[in-house]
């Protein structure tokens, strides 16, 4: 049975989070660091300061390895918290994709390659990369499609190919790059991962994408490997079993995908319930008409249900189990019903709602995305129907 008695210790850390989120972030959010490819390093390091000196930092993170070592219903409660500022997870360095790649090398990589990428991470020191979708007829919501290519040359790897929507990339340190892999002789033994420094020779930008949402330093970029070249001591896990570790950091981070974005949906929800209790229109407060307050009502409802959902996802991974199609649901149901909930919000704030004088303008535009990335609602779905019929 499914208790949702929240332990001490977590009441007590989101509690810390929300009022860090609410004193020293919310009054950073105008900070000018910030353009349309998102913060500048600069800015997140300042705000990753600020989360060390409150204990705060990496509350994901093992302890062996300078994090708060949260199990998934702990950081159920504390990513909503940090949510609540679309900085917040900047701050606390749960920020995709940085918080996946962690708990990617935490399960996959060997000890030295963690001393090398890992315990930096978690202490905040750098960002990371992870390359898999890629342009035109490649990779996408189809991982079969992969095209990039690892050739085994002596004691080395070629990486050759193109990726896009690749966040992060300027000013990151490291990119864990899915590539479909070749031994010595030709053969394709699979799909693998490889940790490639993003200062290694033949690998560029070619240009930084311009999209609506602006959450990530770096933004999102199209690359390209040009003969890059790694040592074996630079394949992430097994060779050949790339996708499989795809899935160890996706199904995750699908759902503190969710976990965060709970968070804005229900600050954008808080500023439209304020708003409805102070405008007059038509002889009362707009919250006191039928058509505002069903949609504050609707609102409360998805915000419960999603977060219900995120809870008990996160309850069967704490247990051990795969929650493959307990992920994708709860992905397919938040990423549509909060997006709901901040469109309501802004409609419930009118013109007010599409200027800068709310964040709420700036959540409808981060939110967005978050339909497409890490799956597509119809993938998801299209895997779940499979799943229903026995295909």
């Amino acid at each position: 049975m499914i208790d949702f008695t929240l332990p001490a210790e977590h009441v007590e850390l989101r509690e810390r989070v929300t009022a860090f989120i609410r004193d020293e972030i919310i009054p950073r959010e105008n900070d000018p660091r910030q353009d349309a490819h998102g913060p500048s390093d600069a800015l997140r390091l300042e705000l990753v300061d600020r989360a060390r000196t409150a204990g705060l930092l990496s509350p994901h993170a093992p302890v062996a390895w300078g994090g708060l070592g949260l199990d998934h219903r702990g950081m159920a409660v504390v990513f909503e918290a940090a949510g609540y500022s679309l900085l917040g997870p900047l701050a606390l360095n749960i920020q995709a994709p940085d918080e996946g790649n962690a708990n990617l090398l935490n399960k996959v990589a060997t000890e030295a390659q963690k001393e090398r990428w890992l315990r930096p991470l978690v202490a905040g020191e750098i960002r990371t990369v992870f390359s898999m979708t890629e342009p035109d007829d490649g990779a996408g919501a189809d991982p079969s499609l992969l095209k990039t290519s690892a050739r085994a040359e002596g004691d080395d790897f070629v990486i050759d190919g193109r990726k896009w929507l690749i966040t992060g990339v300027p000013g990151a340190a490291l990119n864990i790059v899915m590539a479909r892999t070749f031994d010595a002789d030709g053969h394709d033994i699979g799909a693998s991962m490889f940790l490639v420094d993003i200062d290694a020779p033949g690998f560029r930008v070619v240009r930084r994408l311009d999209t609506i949402d602006a959450v990530s330093p770096g933004g999102h970029a199209l690359v390209e490997f040009d003969g890059v070249r790694v040592p074996r001591s630079a394949v992430l896990g097994e060779l050949g079993q790339g996708l499989r570790n795809a899935q160890v950091r996706l199904g995750p981070a699908r759902l503190t995908h969710c976990m965060r974005w709970l968070g804005a949906a229900r600050r954008a929800h808080e500023v439209a319930v304020d708003y409805a209790r102070r405008r007059h229109a038509f002889g009362k407060l707009i919250g006191e008409h039928q058509g505002v307050g069903f949609q504050l009502a609707d609102n409360e409802i998805e915000l419960h249900c999603a977060r219900l959902a995120v809870w008990h996802a996160a309850w069967l991974l704490d247990r051990g189990e795969h929650a493959r199609t307990e992920t994708s649901q709860c992905k397919v149901f938040c990423s549509e019903a909060l997006g709901r909930v901040v469109d309501r919000s802004l409609q419930i704030l009118g013109g007010l709602g599409i200027t800068t004088d709310t964040v709420v303008q700036r959540i409808y535009r981060e939110i967005r995305p978050f339909r497409i990335y890490d799956g597509p609602s119809e993938v998801h779905r299209h895997a779940l129907a499979r799943r229903i019929v026995g295909a």
